[in-house]
């Protein structure tokens, strides 16, 4: 009896050692690292600045583009910063969304409630990663009209709604080693999202370098670096914006 007792007390034991160390693992694996410091510092070009509820990079000279930025489930918002300040250079006024409890599901209307998408003369980007896609298309869906171009980042959404009417210019991006959002799941969904929708893959990428954060469960290795990875994106979202 002994014996038996013993056993299921270190089984126990072990099970709750794991589920601890995978805990760790996970709150590790989603902050940000080896963000550059410079990134969130002021320049002439470019203002940093930090709120309560969102980043804030506005370039020197005024712009009539902004762009909202939803970071993924969990991940640190500063895992994003190297991406969102380099779309400021270019020019571009940047909000990277701070959501409560890192979930964009419980911050996609931020823009909205602070009154950041009020001046009708300006045109308005919103993108996002992963279930910060997810939610950008669910605020495109429930408000239209006012957001003028959407990026989709490595997710399969839109699936629950449908923004196929939606007569704003849409791109969807993805990469082909992305575990989380592979191009199956995609491609299932897009009748959901409007005919001249911009589907673009960049080969060798994964889920997690489309940010600055560690390795995320399900996902593949990445075959092209995660500065490469980067650059592609950038590339890719100026073009679109800038059209």
């Amino acid at each position: 009896m002994t014996r038996k007792w013993t056993f299921k007390k270190i089984l126990k034991t072990i099970w709750v050692t794991a589920g601890l160390l995978f805990t760790l693992w996970l709150a590790y694996a989603v902050q940000a690292h080896n963000v550059p410091k410079e990134d969130l510092q002021s320049s002439p070009a470019v203002s940093v600045y930090q709120e309560d509820q969102f980043y804030l990079f506005a370039p020197a000279t005024p712009s009539r583009k902004i762009l909202f930025f939803y970071p993924g489930a969990l991940v640190d918002p500063v895992a994003y910063v190297p991406l969102c300040r380099k779309i400021a250079d270019s020019g571009m006024k940047v909000y990277l969304i701070k959501m409560p409890w890192r979930l964009a599901t419980r911050g996609y209307t931020i823009p909205k409630e602070l009154g950041l998408i009020a001046d009708t003369s300006l045109t308005y980007i919103l993108a996002g990663h992963s279930q910060g896609a997810k939610m950008a298309a669910q605020f495109v869906y429930e408000n239209p009209g006012v957001i003028d171009k959407l990026i989709l980042i490595a997710s399969s959404h839109p699936r629950d709604i449908s923004i196929a009417d939606s007569n704003i210019p849409v791109m969807k991006i993805w990469g082909d080693k992305d575990g989380v959002a592979d191009e199956k799941s995609i491609m299932a969904n897009k009748a959901k999202l409007p005919a001249t929708t911009q589907f673009v893959h960049i080969a060798g990428a994964n889920h997690a370098q489309f940010g600055y954060y560690g390795f995320q469960l399900n996902d593949n290795r990445a075959t092209i670096s995660r500065e490469a990875q980067q650059a592609a994106t950038l590339q890719h979202m100026l073009a679109f914006i800038g059209r």
